[in-house]
């Protein structure tokens, strides 16, 4: 059974710093892309950070630039997505997604709100 659980969400202030976990089973993970997502109330989920399988090459949206870090632990089977510098508008559900090819799963999402 494939499942991609995402953790360590929460409530946060501003300018401060989390770092969710996705955790995968079910599938030979070392072989599969993975992406951090988002989607706020009201707006349509984005990507945030990707990271190739041996995790030599990652890519950011242009809103995290220097403040997220994506990397990932294949011994492990996860992903983690770091961030700082929190601002309000990073408040959103945050889902893990793996990709191979056609192949695509995603987790159930974790919560993530900055606010004071």
């Amino acid at each position: 059974q494939v499942q991609l659980v995402e953790s360590g969400g929460g409530l946060v202030q501003p300018g401060g710093s989390l770092r969710l976990s996705c955790a995968a089973s079910g599938f030979t993970f070392s072989s599969y892309a993975m992406n951090w997502y988002r989607q706020a109330p009201g707006k349509e989920r984005e990507l945030v950070a990707a990271i190739t399988r041996a995790g030599g090459i990652t890519n950011y949206a242009d809103s995290v630039k220097g403040r997220f870090t994506i990397s990932r632990d294949n011994a492990k089977n996860t992903v983690y997505l770091q961030m700082n510098s929190l601002k309000p508008e990073d408040t959103a559900v945050y889902y893990c997604k793996a990709r191979d090819r056609g192949v695509v799963y995603w987790g159930q999402g974790t919560q993530v709100t900055v606010s004071s």
